[in-house]
């Protein structure tokens, strides 16, 4: 079964965390993980789901969002940890 767009982005940060040893990571940083692991989704799909889709701060603007990320300064993005 193939990964969703979410699931991807959510599994760049986790590996991004692992490896760089902190929480916050550049939208660019976040978008190049995902295109190291999938050619599954355009470029501006990710931005999308980074930015808007699944960004707690963003206005909304899609039937369905989510609330896996902080923008935690310009360009700038967290992981929210649900416990």
């Amino acid at each position: 079964m193939k990964n969703t767009c979410r699931e991807a982005v959510l599994e760049a940060f986790e590996r991004l965390e692992s490896r760089n040893h902190r929480k916050d990571f550049d939208l660019v940083e976040v978008l190049n993980e995902v295109l190291t692991t999938t050619n599954e989704y355009k470029e501006s799909t990710i931005r999308t789901h980074i930015t808007s889709r699944m960004c707690v701060q963003a206005p909304l603007n899609h039937a369905t969002k989510f609330d896996d990320l902080d923008r935690v300064d310009i360009g700038r993005y967290r992981r929210r940890i649900w416990r």
